[in-house]
């Protein structure tokens, strides 16, 4: 058995794929509030510390001439967004984006460890109901923030935005054309954000909440340094 590790992404922009820095946890069951087999075992994995950006996913557009997100006046995203997650973006977007950045979309059981912890917290901070730790329809905010806004709501092992902003796109299907989705929205009320509940959209769906992040494999990680 081998270390779990969570990816971190320490700044929004200017750092390369291939230049983050990990973290590393020590290795240990995730918890679920699944009433069959609550303990389950990770493997290692890396998962990116915030969603992925407009600046991020623009990039990505650039270097591949992949259709921008519908809302880019002119294909262009406004400059003080930046650092806000990408939005209307499809599963498949999000998918060809993981595997353009040489990663992929998380699983349900990755995502789920990296904003609960080994203990099995509620929320990514603790046990309490607090809404000002993220953003969520009782914060009041109406739109997504930047990914770093909200510094006292993450998760054990720092990772952003597990509660509220966007929902985030898994690789766990649920049906035929449908796949997971987690974390809530700066539209949902907070108890939609609780990581051990799942929603699950139709793959085709795009919305102003909805995006991603992504995760990556120690065995990835190699095939991307070419070893």
């Amino acid at each position: 058995m081998g270390v779990n590790t969570i990816y971190r992404r320490d700044r929004v922009h200017g750092i390369r794929p291939r230049q983050r820095r990990r973290a590393r946890p020590p290795a240990a069951p995730s918890w679920s509030d699944a009433p069959l087999d609550p303990r389950i075992r990770v493997d290692d994995f890396h998962i990116d510390t915030f969603p992925t950006t407009n600046a991020d996913y623009a990039r990505f557009c650039a270097a591949t001439r992949y259709p921008a997100p519908e809302h880019w006046e002119k294909g262009r995203c406004p400059r003080e967004l930046y650092d806000h997650p990408v939005v209307h973006v499809t599963w498949c977007d999000a998918r060809a984006y993981a595997n353009w950045a040489g990663k992929s979309l998380p699983t349900a059981e990755q995502w789920e460890k990296a904003a609960r912890g080994t203990s099995g917290r509620t929320f990514p901070w603790g046990d309490q109901k607090t809404a000002a730790k993220c953003n969520v329809r009782e914060t009041g905010v109406e739109v997504t923030t930047s990914v770093s806004r909200f510094h006292s709501g993450v998760s054990p092992y720092g990772v952003y935005d597990m509660v509220g902003n966007v929902w985030e796109w898994l690789a766990t299907p649920t049906t035929p054309g449908r796949h997971e989705l987690r974390g809530s929205a700066f539209t949902s009320h907070l108890f939609r954000g609780v990581p051990a509940v799942a929603n699950d959209a139709s793959d085709s769906m795009h919305d102003d909440d909805t995006g991603f992040r992504c995760a990556v494999t120690p065995e990835q990680m190699l095939q991307r340094k070419g070893v």
